[in-house]
């Protein structure tokens, strides 16, 4: 029997390259929810709610969500979240979808029309690190 000294690592290679172009064309169909939301990132993680939550993203142009929905940007916007804060009963969850790249006023406006509102189930959607 002869013996190897050196291992063929072309087939090796061979593999990873397809594996690589798998992932990378798959990888580009995977979307984080439908809005451009870049979400800042967070140690530790809760699991989901059971029950389907009110969801309200702020994008980083400060354009502010209800759902699919665009409420608008601003002080406006926040205006128009009121009537719709006030049809939720108090223990609704709402999930917040906040982009990284957001100003933190819009975000504390949000969170408290909801306090006010004695809303307290509110979750901050964040990616894990």
């Amino acid at each position: 029997m002869k013996r190897m000294d050196q291992i063929n690592v072309i087939p090796f290679i061979d593999v990873m390259l397809v594996l690589l172009a798998i992932v990378l064309t798959t990888a580009t169909f995977l979307i984080e929810g439908r809005l451009p939301i870049r979400l800042p990132g967070a140690e530790t993680q809760t699991t989901p709610l059971d029950v389907t939550p009110i969801e309200i993203a702020i994008a980083a142009d400060g354009q502010i969500f209800w759902g699919n929905e665009t409420v608008g940007v601003g002080p406006a916007a926040l205006a128009g979240l009121e009537p719709r804060f006030d049809q939720l009963a108090p223990g609704t969850p709402v999930v917040l979808r906040v982009d990284a790249q957001a100003r933190f006023e819009a975000f504390i406006g949000v969170v408290d029309r909801l306090k006010a509102r004695g809303i307290e189930r509110v979750s901050i959607l964040t990616r894990r690190l």
